[in-house]
């Protein structure tokens, strides 16, 4: 007769038997149904969502362009209001030297190209420096500069800033 042999072991030893044998067993704990599912319901979900928002994403975004509209319409109309402001400068310092070139020609020129430049130069320290300086803008430029050097230095100079100011098409009212 054979025997056969029987050993018990002990229970620790055949737990871990247990579990090593289901650990080698492909998909012993695995939910292999469940994931699926779950990835399309979230997929779902997701699409649900962005459909549910796109109304209110898209009226948001024109609530944003039409802000920024309003900002660039603001600048625009800022800077109109510049040029604007320029323009009205620009036709006041026009309207100045137009009338400072009449005053000069309403006879005051014929008069003092006929004075000697140190007796022009005298009178011409005591009248008012705009209409001096057209007086002398108008004049021949020898007469002029011999008038010029009869006068104080500090008269002299101040009618010549105004002859070349009157003569610059940039200057303004109020320098900036």
């Amino acid at each position: 007769m054979t025997s056969i042999s029987i050993t018990i072991t002990p229970p620790r030893m055949l737990f871990a038997g247990l579990i090593g044998a289901m650990l080698t067993m492909p998909g012993a704990f695995a939910q292999e149904v469940a994931a699926p599912v779950e990835a399309n319901r979230t997929s779902d979900e997701i699409q649900q969502f962005c459909t549910n928002i796109a109304d209110a994403a898209r009226d948001q975004r024109y609530v944003l362009q039409k802000q920024e509209l309003a900002d660039i319409q603001a600048g625009v109309n800022e800077r109109i209001g510049v040029l604007e402001k320029r323009r009205a400068e620009y036709e006041d310092w026009l309207k100045r030297r137009d009338d400072f070139l009449k005053q000069a020609e309403l006879g005051l020129v014929d008069i003092y190209k006929t004075m000697k430049a140190d007796a022009a130069a005298g009178q011409l320290e005591l009248v008012n420096p705009e209409i001096a300086a057209a007086i002398v803008m108008k004049l021949p430029p020898r007469q002029s500069s011999l008038i010029l050097s009869e006068m104080a230095a500090d008269k002299a100079a101040m009618l010549t800033n105004i002859i070349s100011s009157a003569s610059d098409p940039n200057t303004s009212k109020e320098p900036s």
